[in-house]
C-alpha cells in the first residue's frame, strides 16, 4: 500500500534504510529484551524470566549506561537490521519486529503518542513486574509468560 508523503518515517523506510536517531526512537522503553530468558540446549525451546539485566533502571525500564552498556555485560545483544532475523525472543509488541514484520507500531507507543511514558501508563513495560537480577537468586524460580505475549491495556 502507497504511503503518504507526510506519513512517518518508520511507514516509509525499511530498518536498514534508518538513521541512526530514526533507529534508535523506535525503541518503546518497556525493557522486555532485557530481561534474561532460559533456552534449553537440546530442544532450542525458550522460557521467559521477570529477571531484568542489572544494567537495566527498573523505573524507568532504561539501560543505566547504554552507550558502555557492552562493557559491563559484554553478552549483551547489540539490536541490527541483519541480527533481527536471528532473534527470536523480541516480544510481539517491538516496534523492530513489528516494522521487520510489515506491521505498524501500537497506538500507545511514544512515537505515536509523543510521550516516553505512554508505554507505561498503557501497560506495556516492565515497571512493577521486574526484579533486577541482583536480587533475583535461580533464573528457573522467575520464570513468567507475560513477556512472549502482547501487552494488555491496563484499565483505569
Amino acid at each position: 500500500m502507497p504511503q503518504s508523503v507526510d506519513a512517518p518515517f518508520w511507514q516509509k523506510k525499511r530498518l536498514d534504510e534508518m538513521n541512526e536517531a530514526e533507529w534508535e526512537s523506535l525503541c518503546d522503553g518497556c525493557g522486555r529484551c532485557c530481561l534474561h530468558k532460559l533456552r534449553d540446549e537440546d530442544t532450542g525451546s525458550l522460557e521467559f524470566t521477570n529477571v531484568a539485566c542489572r544494567m537495566l533502571d527498573l523505573a524507568s525500564c532504561r539501560c543505566r549506561d547504554y552507550p558502555n552498556r557492552r562493557r559491563e555485560v559484554p553478552d549483551c545483544v547489540a539490536l541490527t537490521p541483519g541480527s533481527l532475523a536471528e532473534i527470536d525472543w523480541l516480544p510481539p509488541s517491538c516496534a523492530y519486529r513489528l516494522i521487520a514484520e510489515g506491521r505498524d507500531l501500537p497506538d500507545w507507543h511514544p512515537l505515536v503518542t509523543g510521550d516516553r511514558r505512554s508505554t507505561h501508563r498503557a501497560g506495556a513495560s516492565i515497571a512493577g513486574r521486574a526484579v533486577s537480577e541482583r536480587d533475583a537468586g535461580p533464573l528457573e524460580h522467575h520464570v513468567v509468560e507475560w513477556p512472549s505475549r502482547w501487552p494488555r491495556r491496563r484499565t483505569r
